[in-house]
């Protein structure tokens, strides 16, 4: 729920939410503003990026007038669908706008992609304006304004079109090689305007008509809307479990099947700081656990369609690494990922530098192999014979090389160093391998397979214990805890009542969790080589609600469940982390964090419900 100022140079990073047609994505403030949107894929340059500087970024902003005193602002979206309403409400009347962005549900590549925005007035008369300002190339391209009439411009870029086109009674001007237009609205009157990016040179795309338009917004409710009745959850947080499904999905470019990490770069997990990554690109671990809380709810179309890429970046065997996988691609499966730092962006409110591309994409992280083992051990014939052998070599390759040092799960630059969390993951990759094979009476080395589960499970007892704190630790060179071990339970390493488990979980609450958020570690006994601090992390948070409840403590978990909802945005969108002020920080949304809300819900439910029927039982 917002109030107040209508526009704002940098709104909190809350303040936003996301729609997107399955290959590109943009973030519209709560003031009615785009400020951010990449295409034609989401990690294409950027045509608005007001969010990273609110002066050279772009941005296409459709809200009332600022001249309208006392305008309050509510945004949500239509149940159950990726359809995003503004609503502002004056005292001379109420008008909303609905964007949206059309499902491209044909899975092929295309540089065409439409974002459609419908104003309309429901109460009384008020007036509107339009800007529209894109800065081509995160702001570094100029462009050329063409009018083609009042109600048509195009805007040409290096390599890309930008067409805006309005219906009466908006009339277009050009401002500067810019667009405004200023216009009124009264009761059930509705004007559309529609932003389409493509290729320089292509064919202008059809005039939107207001019919063609609700037809369009029809089939776009109706697509969503569909997909989410193929969810098998029916428990007690269906709203945001819903809402976090929808998230996961329009982070899935759908030509590849590859999940990203999040919508944005350059979002800071400090503001102020230098912790400001591009998280555009699919991780084999977020990916990974993704599809497996899609499949978990029932979706099984993107647990296969991711199986088809990673069976394919296998194959491939092009990493930047040298391994068999590399930690990140981009997402049709291309793994050079240069850093580049745009020094001509101010970064979010001057969160500096701001990064394009990712350097730890060449960084050994063995805990993949676990992730990706696990996913792929969701669907019974793992990808048939041939994605049965391509897992089978990457398994007698693991078992060879396992036992090294790596740079772990949160991607620090200060070492390599042997995690635990990453002999964990090895685990899973050879105790999945084992089960598999034997269930499926699949070609498999399976003695050496399970020679190397055991040798880590030993390693991870007598090296990831620590005696002095009674809990696993980080690595083996340290008492330091690390919240990725939450996930230990899950993946079935131990019981998730097991005395030594919980003792790493009592362990975690005293240092690790602050009134139910919880840190990833502690930097300052675990320098992780980066400047500054940051806030607690939203998929750590989660992922200990589940804990808690795989442990039992039921009354404890849903408490800390139910405060982590509070956190949720005004649309129930979540970033990656969260401040010492309540403040959501880091890239938006955050994949990791709506998979892991998925996850604690689902074991939360479980656990509850088996409570619940334990004193029927008895009394039966």
């Amino acid at each position: 729920m917002s109030k107040g100022v209508l526009v704002n140079a940098y709104p909190s990073i809350a303040e936003h939410g996301i729609v997107g047609d399955l290959q590109t994505a943009a973030l519209v403030s709560a003031a009615g503003t785009i400020d951010w949107w990449c295409t034609p894929r989401f990690d294409s340059p950027s045509v608005f990026a007001s969010l990273l500087d609110s002066e050279r970024g772009g941005f296409c902003r459709l809200a009332v007038d600022s001249a309208v005193e006392n305008a309050a602002v509510r945004q949500l979206y239509m149940p159950d669908t990726a359809i995003l309403v503004t609503r502002f409400m004056a005292p001379d009347g109420v008008g909303e706008v609905g964007d949206f962005m059309d499902p491209i549900t044909d899975p092929v590549a295309t540089d065409r992609h439409r974002l459609v925005r419908v104003v309309r007035v429901v109460r009384g008369t008020l007036p509107f304006t339009l800007v529209c300002r894109p800065r081509f190339d995160y702001g570094r391209g100029s462009h050329q304004l063409e009018m083609v009439d009042d109600r048509a411009a195009v805007f040409h870029g290096p390599g890309t079109d930008l067409h805006l086109q309005v219906t009466d009674p908006v009339t277009l001007e050009s401002d500067d090689g810019d667009i405004t237009a200023r216009f009124t609205l009264s009761e059930g009157q509705t004007a559309v305007v529609a932003l389409t990016s493509m290729a320089s040179g292509g064919s202008a795309p059809a005039h939107p008509g207001r019919d063609d338009t609700a037809a369009d917004l029809e089939r776009c409710r109706s697509f969503w809307q569909s997909w989410l009745r193929s969810s098998k959850y029916r428990g007690r947080w269906r709203d945001m479990v819903n809402r976090s499904a929808i998230t996961l999905k329009l982070l899935t470019y759908a030509p590849s099947g590859a999940p990203i990490a999040a919508a944005t770069m350059g979002l800071p997990e400090q503001v102020g700081g230098e912790r400001n990554w591009d998280y555009r690109y699919t991780w084999i671990r977020d990916a990974s656990l993704s599809v497996r809380a899609l499949i978990d709810l029932g979706f099984t179309e993107e647990a296969y369609a991711f199986r088809r890429w990673l069976r394919d970046r296998l194959d491939a065997g092009d990493t930047a690494s040298g391994e068999p996988l590399q930690i990140m691609y981009r997402i049709d499966g291309d793994p050079r990922l240069e850093e580049e730092v745009l020094d001509h962006l101010e970064g979010y409110r001057g969160s500096a530098p701001v990064r394009v591309g990712n350097a730890a994409a060449d960084q050994i992280q063995l805990d993949i192999y676990g992730e990706a083992a696990d996913a792929l051990a969701q669907s019974p014939d793992i990808g048939g014979i041939w994605g049965w052998r391509s897992f089978a070599n990457l398994t007698d390759w693991l078992a060879e090389h396992w036992d090294r040092p790596d740079e772990g799960i949160w991607e620090t630059r200060g070492g390599q160093q042997e995690f635990t969390y990453s002999r964990l993951m090895t685990w899973v990759a050879f105790d999945r391998g084992v089960r598999l094979a034997t269930d499926f009476s699949r070609p498999a080395n399976i003695a050496r397979w399970t020679q190397a589960r055991d040798e880590v499970f030993s390693q991870i007892v007598e090296r990831g214990w620590s005696s002095k704190r009674q809990a696993f630790v980080q690595h083996y060179a340290t008492d330091v805890l690390d919240a990725s071990l939450l996930l230990m339970p899950r993946m079935g390493f131990l019981s998730p009542k097991d005395p030594a488990w919980l003792s790493t979980l009592d362990a975690m609450d005293d240092e690790l969790v602050s009134d139910s958020l919880v840190y990833r570690y502690d930097p300052e006994a675990s320098p992780d080589g980066l400047r500054g601090v940051e806030g607690t992390f939203n998929l750590c948070s989660f992922l200990y609600v589940e804990a808690l409840a795989r442990a039992g403590r039921l009354a404890q978990a849903r408490y800390a469940f139910d405060k982590m909802l509070t956190y949720a945005n005004h649309v129930g969108l979540f970033a990656e982390e969260i401040g010492p002020s309540g403040e959501q920080l880091g890239n938006f949304p955050q994949a990791f964090t709506h998979l892991a809300l998925v996850a604690a819900a689902m074991a939360l439910d479980e656990q509850l419900d088996r409570a619940e029927a334990q004193p029927a039982a008895m009394s039966g």
